[in-house]
């Protein structure tokens, strides 16, 4: 039989959920305040009366490219966040998606998004 996590383990998690949810989104939020702010400097000319070189235009434009591929994976990091508090909330945290057993509680505290146990992890991994 599949042992829960007691309400008071599942108040800790969903705080620790929340944190992580909070640090996401101000590392979206600067992120995307540094690229904007780069854009508009680009965007209104403001090259400082030197000649723009073409390779630093390509450099900057992949300085933003990968800036916004890191928000994008952020907001994966959220959704990922969102969904361990709804499995909070219908008392399925804690349990892996492929075995239905127990996820580790130390696991939990460290990758609090986890829907794996480590074997169940590592098997995944080497397919």
């Amino acid at each position: 039989m599949k042992k829960k996590l007691s309400k008071k383990e599942l108040k800790d998690f969903k705080k620790i959920i929340l944190k992580k949810k909070d640090e996401v989104l101000d590392d979206i939020k600067h992120i995307t305040e540094d690229t904007l702010k780069k854009s508009q400097k680009e965007a209104s000319g403001d090259i400082s009366g030197y000649t723009y070189h073409m390779a630093d235009v390509a450099t900057d434009n992949y300085d933003r490219e990968f800036s916004l591929g890191l928000a994008s994976n952020e907001r994966g990091s959220l959704y990922e966040l969102d969904d361990a508090l709804k499995r909070i909330e219908d008392e399925s945290f804690g349990f892996c998606d492929d075995c239905k057993g127990p996820i580790a509680k130390i696991r939990l505290k460290a990758v609090p998004s986890a829907r794996l146990c480590i074997k169940c992890q590592e098997k995944r991994e080497k397919r």
